[in-house]
């Protein structure tokens, strides 16, 4: 009986398209997958995003339009309570994204140990962030009444005269800013009791056997290794901050005067008014803003590793 013996196939024999690919065989066919979605993003974002950009440089209503270069900019800018709406802006987002990394930090910590009803507290943070914001704004719109809301209510039962939360210029823009930690903190807690739990038990283990307390476990190990989940919380509640208008429109649409404004109820005023090319150019404006907010900070937060 003859033994043929048998030569193994080296990366020269192999197809071309397997030689090409380091050993792995690509087809054509594989390409077209990736139409759907190219289809669906460039109708969806890039068509309406070009378009905005378009716009913001007409002078356009429903029929026509009419090119005007960056007359809707400098408007834009020359309005008195767009500075107003920018400090708004800034002092709401950071309001409401650094409550939400602390608070959702603490109740995930208090969530994620052996807590009674552990299963329940979860869903009760939670549930704000189900109902809708339209909703909670005009809940706590009654509730933050100042002569019949139940908040001065309660208040005037232990001594407190209530501040006018909704009408007071002073407390306009926090009071909304808390309402928004209340609806928001949930997703937050979400998203560190997801970061905790991925902590392999092994740490939290070492660190008992040498004898660190609940403190020191948590300065150590918890906070470090948590900081994706931190990145995360920060830049979604960012880009919230910087982008919300329902739930101050619902509450105080801008109000009293313009000490609530922010830089969407400021487009919508100006869509509101027919003034259609300077809402669009707001809105470039907005989006010019946030990325240059959002992106340099998310790289910042990225870049550096955890060291234990």
């Amino acid at each position: 009986m003859a033994i043929t013996s048998v030569r193994p196939r080296s990366r020269a024999d192999a197809p071309p398209a397997a030689s090409a690919a380091g050993g792995k065989i690509y087809t054509p066919y594989s390409n077209w997958f990736y139409l759907p979605s190219a289809v669906i993003y460039g109708v969806l974002f890039l068509v309406p995003t070009f378009a905005s950009l378009y716009f913001s440089l007409t002078r356009w209503s429903l029929f026509e339009s009419k090119f005007i270069g960056l007359e809707n900019f400098q408007l834009f800018f020359s309005e008195p309570q767009l500075i107003k709406g920018f400090t708004n802006t800034l002092i709401f987002a950071v309001i409401t994204s650094g409550s939400k990394v602390v608070l959702g930090l603490l109740l995930a910590v208090l969530l994620t140990s052996r807590v009674i009803g552990r299963g329940y507290l979860r869903s009760v943070v939670f549930f704000p962030v189900l109902v809708s914001t339209i909703g909670v704004g005009l809940t706590f719109t009654v509730l933050m009444n100042p002569e019949r809301g139940l908040i001065n209510g309660a208040l005037s039962v232990i001594g407190i005269d209530g501040p006018g939360w909704l009408t007071d210029p002073k407390y306009a823009l926090l009071s909304v800013a808390l309402v928004d930690v209340w609806k928001g903190v949930g997703l937050a807690t979400l998203i560190y009791i997801a970061g905790i739990v991925s902590i392999p038990r092994e740490y939290m283990e070492a660190a008992r056997v040498d004898g660190a307390g609940a403190w020191e476990t948590f300065r150590r190990i918890v906070l470090p290794l948590s900081r994706p989940a931190t990145v995360t919380v920060i830049i979604l509640s960012l880009i919230g901050g910087l982008r919300s208008f329902d739930l101050i429109w619902a509450m105080t649409r801008g109000g009293p005067g313009f000490t609530s404004d922010v830089i969407a109820s400021v487009i919508y005023k100006q869509y509101q008014a027919g003034f259609y090319g300077l809402s669009t150019a707001g809105n470039v404006v907005l989006f010019v803003v946030v990325t240059a907010v959002v992106l340099p900070l998310s790289w910042f937060l990225n870049r550096k590793e955890v060291d234990l």
